[in-house]
C-alpha cells in the first residue's frame, strides 16, 4: 500500500487583484498538490487578503511551490506552518433530518463537541461546531447514524502562536 501524501498548511498574503487566486491555485496544481481546503479572508488592510491553504503533496516539491508562489506578482508572502505552533480552527454546519425522539441523542453529541443548535424545525436541525479538523471529523462520524441532509465545512484557518505573525 502507498504511503499517503503528507498534509501541509500554508498562509499566503496577497494583494487584492483579479486572478490572484487562480494563479496561486495553478502553481500548486502544476506541481501535483491537491488543495484540500482554501480560505480567503481580508488582510490587515482592505488592499490585501490572507489565504490559508491546506494541501496534500510530496514534501520535496513543497519548497519549490512556495518559492514559485512567492515570485507571483500579487503575492506578498507565502509560508508553511505545518510543523509550527499554530492555532488552527475550522467551522462546520451540519443539517440533520431528525424526528423529535432522536433530538435528545443528537443534542447530547452536540453538547459533547460544544456545538450549538442554530436552526430547529419539526423534522430537521442545524448544528454549528468549531474546532480542530479531527474534532469535527469525530463529531460528523457520530452524527452519520442520523440522516445528514447537508454538511458544510470552512476548511482550516490558522494563526501563529505568540507574538510572531503568520
Amino acid at each position: 500500500m502507498k504511503n499517503p501524501l503528507p498534509t501541509h498548511n500554508l498562509s499566503v498574503y496577497v494583494a487584492n487583484q483579479p486572478g490572484a487566486l487562480a494563479r496561486i491555485a495553478q502553481t500548486f496544481s502544476r506541481r501535483g498538490f491537491n488543495i484540500e481546503s482554501l480560505v480567503v479572508s481580508p488582510g490587515k488592510t482592505e488592499d490585501f487578503s490572507r489565504m490559508t491553504i491546506t494541501v496534500k503533496g510530496a514534501e520535496d516539491s513543497l519548497a519549490q511551490v512556495i518559492q514559485q508562489c512567492s515570485k507571483l506578482v500579487d503575492v506578498i508572502a507565502c509560508r508553511e506552518h505545518t510543523d509550527e505552533e499554530v492555532v488552527s480552527r475550522e467551522l462546520a454546519l451540519v443539517k440533520l433530518a431528525v424526528m423529535a425522539e432522536q433530538r435528545a441523542e443528537v443534542l447530547q453529541i452536540a453538547d459533547h463537541f460544544h456545538a450549538k443548535t442554530v436552526d430547529l424545525a419539526e423534522g430537521a436541525m442545524v448544528l454549528e461546531a468549531t474546532g480542530s479538523s479531527p474534532k469535527l471529523d469525530a463529531m460528523v462520524g457520530l452524527l452519520r447514524k442520523f440522516t445528514i441532509v447537508e454538511l458544510v465545512r470552512t476548511g482550516k484557518v490558522i494563526v501563529a502562536r505568540g507574538e510572531r505573525e503568520t
